[in-house]
């Protein structure tokens, strides 16, 4: 059976990618008609395979980006106020490595760094006695001396789903797991007619004022397959790998690791008990669900083990995960100096079609902006810029001098009003959900009332949640993505999960 919208929308968006996500969010809070529309799970492909970095990109002043940089740093500010539960300050400690990089070249670099944003709160660069001083815990002794500087991590998936639950609040259509499979204008160019396919391979045809392109690594591929416009612009492919062990050394603080290839690799603690190591940078051809391979564990174990006084082996890895960066092509020939920078393409011929090429998350909410003020001679009515001071979906938490603090003053007020379950059951799904946390636990008196115990802190009544208010219909989608819960799990527990999930959702499909 079809299904058609009569109402066209002023900007439909496909791709639910944080792009996506970002720009749905923006212009829906402008006073706009908004609907998005993503085939898989939301985050479901490159926006849950980041390094999980809000961060300027120190590496990129080696490559004159330094606009690029600037704009990165000051969106750190932004995106740890907006959304206080999903992302935290972090310190980066860079060991000093004389035959790669000189001393001058690092302290050049990190003063840019600490200066490009005028505004920045967080701590600046310090050298640093890594033999005498904490952060050079985990580091093989034969380390001297090094650097620390600030940056800051995300739930890159979680704050996809934020973005999404901040659109359809102010009155966004989202169509989860619905393919674009046809858009073309009218016969008078005024609207755009789309035709989205559902999970079960129904017609949903609606129109639309203007479209937005944000399919990442496949916005090439859109245009040609299923619009009729074409554009020279180019995207390259470039996969980046990451492995997830064993917690390898105390404390909170990350390394930045310089290898002889002239790249570098990042050691982040990861989700309790853990540490993540990536990225790698191979170009790839195809866009298809990218796998971490041998080589490329190989590659992290080795520079891991080159640095940690842990080595790190091929057995020791319990998870992997890869995605594939749409970087846009700039004509170089190494991937790792491909610009990070996006670029925004307007087809104005009739209604709109805005393409988005290129982007990192940390710049995600810049890059709404701009893809707003391109599209604003279309949107007389639109209103004006707003995101830079509003959190995004459940990030209202308590007033406070620091972001940590804030986060720290919130979890204290879970834990006094929530005394019957477990503080470190409550700063998890604090982290998850922010102040939807009083939601999500509004009947729950004990562990009991949270009904089933999959593994780790994974309950019932957070699953249902994540089911009913979060678009979650696969198993992957709460274990990998809304919770990572999967780490945490034995074999068997997930399994488990994900048998009595598929009962649940064997005819459901949320749209």
């Amino acid at each position: 059976m079809d299904g058609a919208e009569q109402t066209p929308l002023d900007l439909f968006v496909v791709g639910g990618g944080i792009n996506g996500a970002g720009i749905a969010c923006d212009a829906a809070g402008r006073a706009l008609s908004v609907g998005l529309c993503e085939r898989g799970d939301f985050a479901g492909a490159t926006s849950s395979a980041s390094t999980k970095l809000i961060h300027g990109g120190l590496r990129y002043l080696e490559h004159y980006e330094f606009r690029l940089v600037r704009e990165a740093l000051q969106e750190r500010e932004v995106l740890l106020a907006k959304a206080p539960h999903l992302a935290r300050p972090l310190r980066f400690v860079l060991p000093h490595e004389p035959h790669l990089r000189p001393r001058w070249m690092l302290r050049l670099g990190l003063f840019l760094y600490d200066h490009l944003d005028w505004h920045m709160t967080l701590p600046k660069s310090q050298s640093v006695d890594l033999q005498r001083s904490t952060y050079g815990a985990g580091l093989k002794p034969s380390f001297k001396d090094g650097f620390v500087y600030s940056d800051a991590w995300v739930d890159d998936a979680r704050l996809v789903i934020a973005n999404l639950k901040s659109a359809r609040a102010m009155g966004a259509r989202i169509f989860a797991r619905h393919a674009c499979v046809r858009a073309e204008r009218s016969a008078d160019g005024r609207l755009w007619n789309i035709e989205l396919q559902d999970p079960k391979g129904r017609a949903v045809r609606l129109q639309a004022c203007g479209l937005v392109n944000a399919t990442g690594p496949w916005v090439k591929h859109f245009l040609d397959e299923h619009t009729p416009v074409r554009t020279p612009k180019r995207v390259r492919l470039v996969k980046g790998s990451h492995i997830v062990v064993p917690r390898l050394y105390q404390g909170e603080h990350a390394f930045i690791l310089q290898n002889r290839d002239g790249r570098i690799v990042f050691v982040i603690p990861y989700e309790r008990s853990f540490s993540v190591i990536g990225t790698t940078d191979i170009p790839v051809e195809s866009s298809e669900t990218p796998v971490c391979s041998p080589e490329e564990i190989a590659y992290l174990c080795d520079i891991a083990s080159a640095y940690m006084t842990k080595p790190v082996a091929p057995a020791d890895v319990v998870w992997t995960y890869s995605g594939v960066r749409p970087l846009f092509d700039d004509g170089d020939d190494d991937p790792s100096a491909v610009t990070r920078d996006y670029h925004l393409e307007i087809d104005g011929n009739g209604a709109p079609l805005l393409s988005v090429f290129g982007g990192k998350i940390t710049t995600y909410r810049r890059l709404a902006e701009h893809a707003l003020k391109d599209l604003a001679p279309y949107y007389p009515h639109m209103g004006a810029p707003w995101t830079d001071s509003r959190a995004v979906a459940d990030g209202e938490l308590a007033d406070a001098p620091s972001f940590e603090e804030a986060f720290a003053r919130f979890v204290e007020g879970a834990v006094s009003v929530k005394r019957n379950l477990p503080p470190d059951l409550l700063r998890v799904l604090a982290h998850r959900h922010g102040s939807g946390l009083h939601d999500l636990l509004d009947n729950v008196r004990s562990v009991a009332d949270l009904g089933r115990h999959f593994g780790g802190f994974l309950y019932e009544v957070e699953v249902r949640t994540l089911m009913r208010d979060e678009w979650a219909v696969e198993p992957d989608d709460i274990l990998w993505r809304r919770t990572k819960e999967g780490l945490h799990m034995s074999e068997a527990e997930r399994s488990a999960f994900i048998h009595w999930m598929r009962e649940q959702t064997a005819e459901l499909y949320i749209t």
